[in-house]
């Protein structure tokens, strides 16, 4: 049961903890200390309303009705408390070669193309639902390969927690191939749902991929492909073999529980799962205890300072339309705050706050998931069926870990189930092209429009053959890629600072872009492609986003680059074992201030290859347990000794 209420209602009120976000992280911190007992404030700055079934349909609908089908499409812009969107990037001819509008303000010779949306659930309300596992190698970069940051934990410490958040997000894989992939040490653990049915398309590239050998030029190494699942935090058949035997029954839709506890394949689960067979911290929501309190519409504006090194509490403005920033400014105190807004948001509470930067490391190394894209058409008579059921269920895994990091960024190649949509807008874009939409040079309309029968039939026939690799690559902890503010120059609609990024790709990650498009021209080769359509150089004198020319060693080739933003923030409140060198500590909480944590993707030192939601799931479980203890011990009786027991 979740306990709403207003700001207005908490003003000056006074709780266990504060918790400032509503996402993943959010929402598993306050979901564990109700459950303990304690009196919690969840305090979100976006629009709630998905809470119920009817308010979620209107995200649905609003999906439908836009014309770009982006990440951020399901949720309307929100003055009060702004949000990126993947939008405001446009390309220029001239250097830098794009411009930024919307709530970032971007600086750095490259764009930090990946965005967030602030509402009810946080980012998880589009992401794409993949929660594959970091490899153990991924926590220790620096010791093994030179290049980054360690992690303060270990793989193995943090394995109860990961299979603590496994449960709660609701995940579904094949365990025995995660197993051999060397990503879950117990052969014998299981998943609570079996996993996601590949595609054909899936079957198709194991059919023609598993065993060839590929060259990585870059890393000088050979390396032979083989598909495997994805796991995912969505609904599917239930494991009859999960917890020894009970089985796990799969959690349905928000205010319609019977609803969505399988995934009907869908092409359009991301952002909006339309039957929310996708989990999301709606979920975790409905078992806050009545000791739960949320608010939304609430934008925490700053920490409050309380005595010695401590903080007391937080300052909000409340706000009641989402379409003006017109707000009022209220307070709230605790014994604990915990900051979950997002890597970016959490950034900036402190940066204003001023707080938690002994180290001048808030905000500092800024990181994402670099996607390279790679697209190509299979032969006629070779349809693989795009767009149907997940954006991709399968991928290859061989260059994420080993030797060849040491060389160039590692890399995991994610096998697209959406056509050419990412690359190139299909199947909207296919649709335009073929019926001559937009006219010519001139303004004329193109004569060479097709319409009714034939344009049916070609849309079946090319977009049938669309293949298209999501090449994510690694990129390690840079200080010199950070977010900074300026009050005096750069503000959002309600008075806050407006975060002011800094971005760019140092070579390593170059060189496994590079890598990376040097190996998908071989794999659409041994697929027996028709054609690589990809091209990332300029068009008309104007470059795609992202877009960077490399070149590995003088004298070798050249090639036109670019990539897009994943949607995978992280570092800005790096975690490490020293104050000199970090921010939070092992269990996220800040060096400088014992009740100030800072949790989520931003203390991450290290994001590896693989997609960051599960690792931040079980960081804030791990969160949750040292505050509880923490509480714990403040609160304890205190005994008075008497005369006779001196």
């Amino acid at each position: 049961m979740t306990v709403t209420t207003t700001g207005c209602a908490v003003d000056g009120r006074r709780y266990d903890v504060i918790v400032v976000g509503s996402g993943w992280a959010g929402s598993l911190v306050a979901r564990h200390l109700g459950r303990q007992g304690w009196q919690v404030l969840v305090l979100e700055a976006g629009n709630g309303g998905t809470e119920t079934w009817a308010g979620y349909q209107d995200s649905v609908d609003t999906f439908s009705s836009a014309v770009i089908k982006v990440p951020n499409a399901a949720y309307r812009p929100n003055a009060a408390a702004p949000f990126p969107d993947v939008l405001d990037l446009h390309p220029t001819a001239e250097p830098p070669g794009y411009t930024a509008t919307g709530h970032f303000v971007q600086t750095g010779p490259l764009p930090y193309g990946t965005d967030y949306v602030r509402a009810l659930g946080g980012a998880a309300m589009h992401w794409l639902g993949a929660i594959p596992r970091m490899h153990p190698e991924d926590y220790a970069t620096r010791d093994r390969y030179r290049y980054g940051r360690n992690w303060p934990v270990t793989a193995g410490e943090m394995e109860r927690h990961v299979r603590e958040a496994e449960l709660l997000i609701g995940s579904a894989g094949d365990a025995t191939a995660q197993w051999r992939l060397g990503v879950v040490p117990d052969p014998d653990y299981e998943y609570p749902m079996e996993e996601i049915p590949w595609s054909h398309q899936d079957w198709m590239f194991q059919d023609r991929l598993d065993g060839r050998a590929v060259r990585d030029v870059v890393a000088g190494e050979d390396y032979t492909l083989r598909v495997y699942g994805l796991p995912q935090g969505r609904n599917s058949t239930p494991n009859p073999l999960f917890a020894g035997g009970r089985g796990y029954r799969p959690r349905g839709a928000v205010g319609l529980p019977n609803f969505g506890e399988r995934c009907v394949g869908n092409s359009s689960c991301t952002p909006i799962c339309p039957v929310q067979a996708k989990s999301s911290p709606l979920r975790l929501q409905q078992d806050f205890t009545d000791s739960v309190h949320l608010a939304t519409r609430c934008v925490v504006s700053r920490v409050l300072p309380g005595r010695g090194d401590s903080v007391r509490g937080v300052e909000f403005r409340e706000y009641g339309d989402p379409a003006t920033p017109v707000s009022t400014p209220y307070t709230a105190e605790a014994d604990i705050v915990v900051l979950a807004a997002h890597a970016i948001e959490n950034a900036v509470l402190l940066l204003a706050s001023e707080m938690a930067n002994s180290s001048g490391y808030v905000g500092c190394h800024l990181m994402d998931h670099p996607t390279m894209l790679a697209w190509a058409r299979m032969p006629q008579g070779e349809p693989v069926g795009p767009f149907r059921g997940p954006g991709h269920t399968t991928g290859l895994e061989c260059f994420r870990f080993g030797a060849g990091r040491g060389r160039r960024a590692p890399f995991r190649i994610e096998i697209g189930n959406w056509g050419w949509g990412w690359a190139t807008g299909a199947p909207f874009s296919n649709v335009g092209a073929m019926l001559g939409l937009g006219g010519d040079a001139k303004g004329e309309i193109k004569e060479e429009g097709i319409f009714g029968p034939e344009l049916r039939h070609r849309l079946g026939d090319e977009i049938n053959r669309q293949v298209q690799l999501q090449i994510a690559v690694e990129q390690h902890a840079d200080p010199a890629n950070r977010v900074t503010i300026d009050p005096r120059g750069h503000r959002d609609g309600v008075g806050n600072p407006r975060p002011i990024l800094h971005y760019d790709l140092d070579k390593q990650v170059r060189d496994g872009v590079f890598a990376a498009r040097k190996v998908s021209q071989q794999i659409f080769a041994a697929l027996g492609v028709e054609k690589d359509f990809t091209d990332h150089g300029p068009q008309g004198g104007v470059a795609p986003l992202g877009h960077f020319r490399h070149q590995v060693e003088p004298g070798g080739e050249v090639l036109d680059l670019a990539y897009h933003g994943a949607g995978h923030g992280a570092g800005t409140h790096i975690m490490g074992s020293r104050p000199g060198s970090s921010v939070v500590d092992s269990y996220q909480r800040t060096h400088d201030h014992p009740n100030l944590f800072a949790v989520g993707c931003g203390s991450m030192p290290s994001i590896g290859t693989s997609n960051p939601t599960l690792t931040m799931a079980a960081l804030a479980l791990r969160s949750a347990e040292k505050i509880h203890r923490d509480l714990a011990e403040l609160h304890q009786p205190v005994t008075h000794a008497t005369e006779g027991t001196r």
